[in-house]
């Protein structure tokens, strides 16, 4: 079997970065101030001219590298005023942007990595041509100390193997949340976040903002689910990992401005690599899952939230996934059955992209499966941060044809155009 692996590559990027909270400690540990409140306490000792020099000094740097750079520095302000009960009133506007500065720092998001795509259709298909298909794709991307965070980035693909990549705002913009923003009082349970009201989707970027989410979001599998009424929602799994114990969590969203970030409950919500199928089957929520880190599970749940561990429906039986299989994004419904892309372990840790079929009105009972893989790590593609890895969180359907983007070696996205009727056949 062919399939067709397009020419272009996204390729981890230092030059993308954001505006972020520079945590300071605020609380005393001794009997002096706090560290916040010895450098706030600095900037109001300063006259108004240094202060405005000072703040000339950080605009020169900055200012062209962010959207409304003023602003950050202001609302970051509020926050500092809230946790210290400034009086603002008192304060002159330099000075308070000054103090947001100090408070600030920028962080480049994927400049170690950006890698573990996956893809689904986008919230507007207006103006798409016979054939071609507007889509949207997550993209987990890693920076500074190793921690993830999600961004997307639009694109079209037709039914001529094209793909058409939209252009990357100049500034990136990380989703917000009226939550705290101080390291001490880090929300514990669901949030929401919401994206910058003049940011792109491409421009946009979902860092982690919970105890749990502390060290990354990893790995967005997003899936367009219809619920029973035909109201669509977007819906992602991810794993939020917080150092030293991992959790796997929900992404809701109807109109990508606010994206819910819920935790999952259960015996599976411990596990990573949680796929969830595009409608219910047979009056239940479904997943593909992996709960002993080796095999893969059918879950079955009665709430979206909730789901314990379920059957086992295939275990590695092949060279190229002897050490372990997992999935590689949530099942794609087709006449035929559910397409279930997955992934396999081999010898020295080769990761290898497969394929089996799920029966369409009971997924526990297996189809077929690829005996070899459709994407194996090789040439170019096995160099990186994680040497010879390919893997996917999602593939879209165009017609007769799958579209795959996929990480290479944890460091950079790849793209295939894979026609369906001869996956199949290789079965």
């Amino acid at each position: 079997m062919e399939l067709f692996n397009h020419r272009l590559r996204l390729h981890a990027d230092p030059s993308r970065v954001v505006v972020r909270p520079f945590h300071i400690a605020s609380k005393k540990v001794s009997d002096g101030p706090s560290r916040t409140e010895r450098l706030v306490g600095e900037v109001l000792g300063m006259t108004e001219a240094q202060a405005l020099e000072l703040l000339e000094i950080v605009l020169k740097d900055f200012e062209a590298r962010h959207w409304q750079t003023r602003r950050v520095f202001m609302a970051r302000y509020d926050e500092i005023e809230d946790l210290m009960n400034l009086d603002g009133a008192a304060i002159s506007d330099g000075k308070r942007q000054l103090i947001g500065a100090y408070f600030c720092h920028e962080y480049s998001y994927a400049a170690a990595a950006l890698m573990n795509p996956s893809a689904v259709p986008h919230f507007d298909q207006s103006g798409m041509q016979a054939g071609s298909m507007r889509i949207l794709m997550s993209l987990r991307a890693v920076g500074e100390g190793h921690i993830s965070s999600v961004a997307f980035r639009e694109a079209i693909i037709t039914d001529e193997n094209e793909l058409l990549l939209a252009p990357e705002p100049p500034f990136a913009t990380a989703t917000d949340t009226d939550g705290p923003h101080d390291a001490e009082e880090l929300p514990s349970g669901p949030v929401t976040v919401h994206r910058h009201r003049d940011s792109t989707l491409s421009g946009t970027v979902i860092f982690p903002i919970t105890q749990a989410q502390t060290k990354g979001l990893e790995d967005l599998r997003i899936v367009q689910f219809t619920h029973d009424d035909g109201e669509l929602e977007w819906i992602g799994t991810y794993t939020a990992y917080n150092g030293s114990v991992i959790q796997s969590e929900l992404m809701r969203t109807r109109d990508f401005r606010a994206f819910d970030l819920v935790p999952m409950t259960g015996g599976a919500a411990r596990n990573k690599g949680m796929a969830l199928f595009p409608r219910k089957v047979a009056g239940k929520y479904m997943m593909i899952g992996r709960s002993d880190g080796e095999n893969l599970f059918l879950l079955q749940s009665d709430d979206l939230t909730h789901w314990e561990d379920g059957e086992m429906i295939l275990r590695p039986e092949f060279g190229w996934e002897l050490v372990q299989i997992g999935n590689c994004g949530p099942p794609i419904e087709l006449d035929e059955g559910w397409l279930l892309l997955t992934h396999g372990v081999g010898a020295m840790r080769k990761y290898s992209i497969g394929a089996a079929l799920l029966d369409k009105n009971d997924p526990s009972k297996v189809i077929g499966r690829t005996r070899e893989p459709l994407l194996a790590a090789k040439d170019q593609d096995r160099e990186g941060y994680v040497p010879n890895v390919v893997y996917s969180c999602g593939a879209i359907r165009q017609g007769g044809t799958l579209f795959m983007p996929y990480g290479i070696a944890d460091s950079s996205v790849g793209f295939a155009f894979v026609p369906i009727k001869d996956l199949l056949a290789a079965m």
